[in-house]
């Protein structure tokens, strides 16, 4: 009778807040929207029937197969790595410290951090500066061949002189298209190429006065120059001589460019690379589950470090002895007698996963919201909002909790056999 009396609290509590909610959601998933007309099975026939909800199983799987491995092997590396460094605690604090962000506020910082504008989004900014490394973008993306220019467009993004240009004949290679304050800071004004005999020179420039004024194809006093710009001679197809826009635009080819067409590659107006789409209908997914593995790998690395701690020292120092490297003691020794410790970090991670909501409702994009859908994001969408459909989203929550069960009943066997040794 004592132990009723204190067991019944908890079990009302448990009556009302679990056993309930389960049994009507069960009871309301075979009844329609309205919940009058009794309809079976016909809920779960849609749940397999509909093309949204089956992107959200799809993504489900994809999320218990990619989050828990991946933050748990990260758990496990920097749990192992972090015993050999001096900083080793302060390192642990850094990675655990995202645990203690909420998963709304962590949501919105990798909203952020996913940015398409590289001038806001940290993914974007480090991958543009990386492509720009080895790929840089022209100054000039948005330049053309202007009324009554001498150049026309030979294909490909690519701008060649209508005529061969002849030596000690200055040639003029007029462009528009770039507004003043996109061009690069420290342009200067442009310049006419003097003639050389036996060279063929040019200028390179921006033939647009602004305020108004200055004649077409003539290089004007408050024009601006196209420094850097690439300069090719032409022949037969052949490049016979290359040259590069000086400061003030002008350029000199040799003797070989006489009677060649002059020609500005594609490379002068490359656009500029504005990086990865992350949260566009292919990445959205794999984006968020990083978001996901930033916040949890440090939860895995405290409860495998704590694990680590427990290991005899003297087998790991047998196996040294014994002639195994690193690698073969982290792999037959270290990992083995984590086993236990890692399946109750895999395990806790399947079931936490199979429940993500808030992560992916607050990073995805409305647009791309059914791209990244999980279950428990659709069950929300299905039963609230103007069109909820309570029967259907009922459906689902059995659904999702089907999935659980045998996730749980693996953890509950691991757990008995655990408390009987």
């Amino acid at each position: 009778m004592v132990a009723g009396a204190f067991l019944l609290p908890a079990l009302v509590l448990l009556g009302a807040l679990v056993v309930h909610p389960i049994g009507y959601s069960v009871y309301r998933s075979f009844f329609d929207r309205g919940g009058d007309t009794f309809v079976g099975a016909g809920n779960f026939r849609e749940i397999l029937h509909d093309d949204t909800i089956r992107t959200a199983l799809t993504n489900t799987a994809l999320w218990v197969v990619l989050a828990p491995t991946t933050a748990t092997a990260l758990g496990l590396i920097f749990a192992v790595l972090t015993e050999r460094v001096r900083w080793g605690t302060a390192f642990k604090l850094l990675v655990f410290m995202p645990m203690a962000i909420s998963m709304l506020a962590a949501g919105i910082i990798f909203r952020l951090v996913y940015d398409h504008d590289p001038d806001r989004g940290v993914a974007n900014a480090v991958w543009v500066g990386v492509h720009d490394t080895f790929a840089e973008s022209s100054a000039f993306p948005k330049a053309r061949p202007g009324r009554d220019s001498p150049l026309q467009d030979s294909g490909g993004g690519a701008f060649t002189t209508r005529e061969p240009v002849r030596a000690g004949v200055p040639a003029l290679l007029p462009l528009v298209g770039v507004a003043p304050e996109a061009l690069p800071e420290g342009t200067r004004t442009a310049a006419a190429a003097p003639a050389e005999p036996g060279k063929v020179t040019g200028t390179v420039w921006q033939d647009f006065t602004r305020g108004g004024g200055g004649r077409t194809n003539t290089v004007d006093a408050t024009e601006q120059a196209f420094a850097g710009m690439r300069i090719e001679a032409v022949k037969d197809g052949r490049v016979v001589d290359t040259a590069t826009a000086r400061a003030d635009g002008t350029f000199t080819l040799s003797a070989k460019a006489d009677g060649a067409l002059l020609r500005l590659p594609a490379a002068n107006f490359r656009e500029a690379y504005s990086g990865v789409q992350w949260l566009g209908p292919t990445l959205v997914t794999p984006a968020i589950i990083g978001a996901y593995v930033w916040m949890w790998a440090g939860f895995a690395m405290v409860l495998i470090g704590a694990g680590l701690a427990a290991v005899p020292r003297e087998l790991l120092e047998a196996a040294r002895v014994d002639g195994a490297n690193e690698w073969q003691v982290f792999r037959r020794i270290t990992v083995p007698l984590l086993g236990p410790v890692l399946a109750v970090v895999l395990v806790t991670l399947v079931i936490n996963v199979m429940k993500i909501f808030d992560l992916v409702f607050v990073i995805a994009p409305g647009a791309v919201q059914d791209d990244a859908n999980v279950l428990a994001l659709q069950l929300y969408r299905t039963s609230f909002g103007t069109d909820a459909d309570p029967g259907l989203g009922s459906a689902i929550a059995v659904l999702l909790l089907v999935l659980v069960i045998p996730v749980m009943l693996v953890n509950i066997r691991r757990l008995r056999k655990e408390g009987s040794r």
